[in-house]
């Protein structure tokens, strides 16, 4: 049948082309390549092809990472990058002080309020307080 046909012929096509010669499926596999050149991929915006100048090649997605991912990135990449970018990594670095102090001032206040807010109705609550206070002196 010619539908059959077609499904066999689109899937030796998909299967071949998973395995092109140069594709790179791994990051570790673009360690020391140069990049002879990136491409914009019109089927997902911000997708690209890089092809690299020994003929492999590799397809990323848009560069829309997460937040947390982008610091992650910022860290392993600093010894290669702060070089290049100290002052930019000095603000980074005052702002994730900054961050981790009002981070913590928040917490506090969160404790401080769910012990005002709980004192009234649990009674123990205040010798539970007390003890351990104690434990800690």
């Amino acid at each position: 049948m010619a539908s059959e046909d077609k499904w066999k012929a689109n899937q030796a096509k998909v299967a071949f082309t998973k395995r092109f010669p140069g594709l790179l499926h791994e990051w570790d596999s673009l360690k020391g390549k140069s990049v002879e050149t990136v491409i914009g991929l019109k089927s997902r915006t911000g997708s690209a092809v890089v092809v690299f100048t020994d003929g492999s090649f590799t397809v990323v997605p848009p560069p829309a990472a997460e937040p947390y991912e982008l610091a992650e990135a910022l860290a392993a990449a600093r010894p290669y990058l702060e070089p290049k970018h100290r002052e930019a990594y000095a603000e980074h670095d005052r702002l994730v002080t900054k961050d981790k102090a009002a981070q913590k001032a928040a917490r506090l206040s969160n404790i401080l309020a769910a012990i005002r807010n709980n004192i009234e109705q649990i009674p123990e609550l205040k010798d539970k307080l007390k003890a351990l206070v104690q434990e800690w002196k």
